[in-house]
């Protein structure tokens, strides 16, 4: 990849979008070719096919997806089916017919196999049945992935495939409705210690396990990737080190200076017991992350409070 080769990101505005983009600004790449989804939406065929003959990118990174916690992808199932597998099927498509030399395509640890063995390694994939409340956004994922092997194999494009862990960093969602559970005790907890509650409620019982991934890693790990990886089966990218959501929220508690009380609400489901990622394949092609949660958290945290400078009520 040369600093002057033209990138399309899609989806640049996200979190992890926004991360890539940041890397290889940093990198002194400066040829970035981007569309709002106003501007250009990856749901019609037509529209991609003439903004990748128009731009011809170089290289292709495929961030854009809809995405949403439980709750959203058990209500809007129809809608996380069709509007991935339409995103995915154009973006991939229109690279191919328009001579991308390289394109990645961002999945979800969500494609393995609900009771898959821990750590997940990627020979997991289709080996048993999915979870039940994100089943369609995760088929649609697997699609992406298969689509990307089946160019490689067909036509010989260089189509590769990547699985990130649960993330977090800059540019992160922290509405309470449908945010993920680290930013959620964020806010949560940020909240509490400005109204001086006595005590926080968390869902579950804080005993499963998960895995946390900050953006700027996970950038630098796809940015190494498109540089350095040409092999049709997916990577998985993660940290390998999983902690537990009790210790989650005693580092968030302890990093934001809330002096009050935990209190666990057992009423409320744990989701799955351990997500953990197998990264070995990972580390042998030479890729480590050098963010621990503990910096990753504090760094969040200062953005977060410059965000709400307004006390939020």
């Amino acid at each position: 990849m040369k600093q002057t080769d033209k990138i399309y990101i899609a989806g640049h505005r996200g979190m992890v979008g926004s991360a890539i983009h940041r890397n290889l600004k940093n990198a002194g790449f400066t040829n970035f070719v981007s569309r709002t989804s106003s501007e250009l939406d990856l749901r019609n065929q037509q529209a991609v096919l003439d903004f990748f003959n128009a731009e011809k990118p170089d290289y292709v990174f495929l961030a854009a997806a809809k995405v949403g916690g439980i709750m959203a992808n058990n209500t809007y199932r129809a809608d996380f089916i069709y509007e991935n597998i339409q995103i995915q099927n154009n973006v991939i498509h229109s690279a191919y017919l328009t001579g991308v030399k390289k394109l990645m395509f961002l999945g979800s640890s969500c494609i393995y196999p609900k009771f898959a063995e821990q750590p997940l390694s990627e020979d997991s994939l289709l080996t048993g049945k999915l979870e039940e409340t994100n089943e369609p956004y995760a088929i649609a994922k697997i699609a992406g992935i298969k689509m990307c092997e089946a160019y490689k194999a067909q036509y010989g494009c260089n189509f590769i495939s990547v699985m990130p862990t649960n993330l977090y960093g800059p540019n992160d969602n922290y509405d309470l409705q449908n945010s993920h559970v680290l930013p959620a005790m964020i806010r949560k907890f940020h909240e509490a210690k400005e109204n001086n509650a006595p005590s926080v409620e968390l869902w579950g019982s804080g005993k499963p396990m998960r895995e946390f991934l900050h953006a700027d890693d996970l950038a630098d790990a796809c940015v190494y990737l498109m540089k350095t990886y040409n092999d049709s089966s997916l990577v998985n990218i993660g940290t390998g080190v999983d902690v537990t959501i009790k210790e989650l929220a005693e580092t968030i508690q302890q990093t934001v200076g809330y002096e009050g009380k935990i209190n666990w609400n057992a009423d409320k489901p744990d989701g799955t017991p351990r997500k953990l990622m197998n990264v070995n394949k990972l580390h042998s092609l030479g890729w480590k992350h050098s963010i621990d949660l503990k910096q990753g958290i504090e760094q969040v945290y200062g953005e977060y409070k410059n965000k709400v400078n307004v006390r939020v009520h």
